[in-house]
């Protein structure tokens, strides 16, 4: 008899570490669920900024590679004939 209530004790212990460990789970689960949260919200904002930061560094390249850096003369080239294009274009359709 001593020994099956050994075992019941033995159970109710492991049962009882097994409902603390599940608590502590699910509190944590609940944390990184608020912060995922949090993180989703922020998300666009610094999509944004990437965004506008990305737009910044192409506007300076090509503010560079217009004033003639020697770094970007083939690009500072390629812009002035594109540039040429769209202005041949433009002149054609305002003849026709």
């Amino acid at each position: 008899m001593s020994n099956l209530s050994e075992i019941v004790d033995s159970l109710e212990n492991r049962i009882g570490e097994l409902l603390t460990r599940h608590e502590k789970l699910k509190n944590a689960n609940a944390e990184l669920e608020e912060e995922l949260k949090v993180l989703k919200l922020k998300q666009p904002k610094f999509e944004k900024e990437i965004e506008s930061w990305s737009e910044k560094c192409e506007s300076l390249r090509l503010a560079n590679s217009i004033l003639g850096s020697n770094q970007h003369k083939r690009e500072t080239k390629l812009k002035i004939n594109a540039l040429i294009r769209e202005i041949d274009q433009c002149i054609t359709s305002i003849s026709e």
